[in-house]
This record gives C-alpha cells, structure tokens and sequence, in this order.
C-alpha cells in the first residue's frame, strides 16, 4: 500500500455569476438512478474495508478504484471545504487524488475498473444539493481517468446508504471502530508500483491519506 499527505483542500468561493451555474453540475437522484451504474455484489464488504482503511470523520470523501473481481486497488481520503457544494469543484479534487494513486486507463476501449465514493456527512442519508454535486464529480472525474463510473455511498452517524441501489447498513458509521485490525509499523514509500505498507498518518484539519495496494494474486 502506499499512502500520502497534503493540506486541506479549499473550494473557491461562488460568485454571483457562478451561482447558478453550479446548479447543473448536480445529478438528481432519478438522474443517478437512470445512468446505469453498477451495482456491488457485497456492498457492505467495501464500505467496511474502505472506512477500516480510513476511519474517515465528517466532510471527508473517501475514493476508491476496484478491480473486476471488486478488490481495492487504490483509495485516498481527503477533506474538501466549500460553503456552497460544486460538481466541478468536486470533479477537480477527486480527479487529483485519482492521478496520485493509480494510472489512467484511457488507452482501453472500455473501462474494465470502477471508481466508486463514499462521502461522510452529518445529518440524514436523504439526497442533498452536496450528493449531487459529488455525484456529478464522480461521473465526470471517472470519465476524465477512464474508469466505469461506480456507485456514491454517504456515511452517516446513522450508518451507510447506497444511492440508486437500496443496500445499507447500521455498521460502520461516522465515530465507529474498525471491524479489522489496523497495520501497524514504520511508514514505507515506493511510487514505482510496488507493494508498500505503513501505518496511515494524520495532522489536523483534514489530512490526505492515499492508499494503493496491489490485487490478490
């Protein structure tokens, strides 16, 4: 696994002009519905592996590339503020954090691995202006990095919830231990594709962490 630090990310306060425009960088909840993203055959496996991974808080996105036998081949959590949720902004940073963890796959003709997002927030899982903006982000970052556009997950104190597909849980929620026990051990780095593992560091107001491991063999 590798993993990786940088600061808090900051959204660009909305203009006048801009304020409505980033109304259609949103998806509706029936707009998600219709576009044909896959559904995960054990939901609660990747949820629970990701949110082990990375105990993400509030206001934290978690991405995740999976292979197609749906192992995590990469992830990176990050903290991103905004007073006003924007698609593109969102599209912006989660692509960012897909360039530093695994390649593109452009060069295929098609995608054979999907890029999936699990958001931790405060309040109810129903449908906010913020779920579809990154649900809008999502779709275009993974177009952009030519990965299949994967399913948007919110995690709340309540536990977590599948949009478009139904499949939620009460375990884990925002605040909840980790089901698997945690690596331990001296941080190790390699950016040449090769296995590397550590213990994931943290600092104040919102750390970056980056995790990319290979699949099962």
């Amino acid at each position: 696994m590798t993993f990786g630090i940088t600061p808090p990310l900051t959204a660009s306060p909305p203009s006048s002009a801009t304020s409505a425009a980033r109304l259609g960088r949103m998806l509706e909840p029936s707009e998600w519905a219709a576009a044909g993203i896959p559904v995960l055959s054990n939901a609660r496996e990747v949820v629970t592996g990701l949110h082990d991974r990375h105990l993400p808080g509030p206001s934290t996105a978690v991405v995740a590339v999976l292979d197609p036998g749906e192992r995590v081949t990469a992830s990176a959590s990050f903290v991103l503020r905004t007073d006003a949720p924007d698609g593109w902004e969102f599209r912006n940073a989660l692509l960012a954090q897909l360039r530093r963890v695994t390649p593109h796959d452009l060069r295929l003709r098609a995608p054979v691995r999907t890029a999936v997002l699990l958001y931790c927030r405060d309040g109810e899982p129903l449908w906010t202006e913020a779920d579809g903006a990154w649900m809008w982000g999502l779709r275009d970052a993974c177009t952009l990095h030519g990965l299949r556009c994967g399913p948007y997950i919110t995690l709340t104190r309540d536990g977590w919830q599948v949009f478009g597909e139904g499949p939620g849980g009460r375990r884990p929620y925002i605040g909840s231990r980790p089901e698997q026990p945690r690596l331990s051990g001296p941080a190790r780095g390699r950016h040449d594709g090769g296995v590397t593992t550590g213990a994931p560091r943290r600092t104040g107001g919102g750390a970056v962490e980056a995790r990319r491991r290979t699949a099962a063999r």
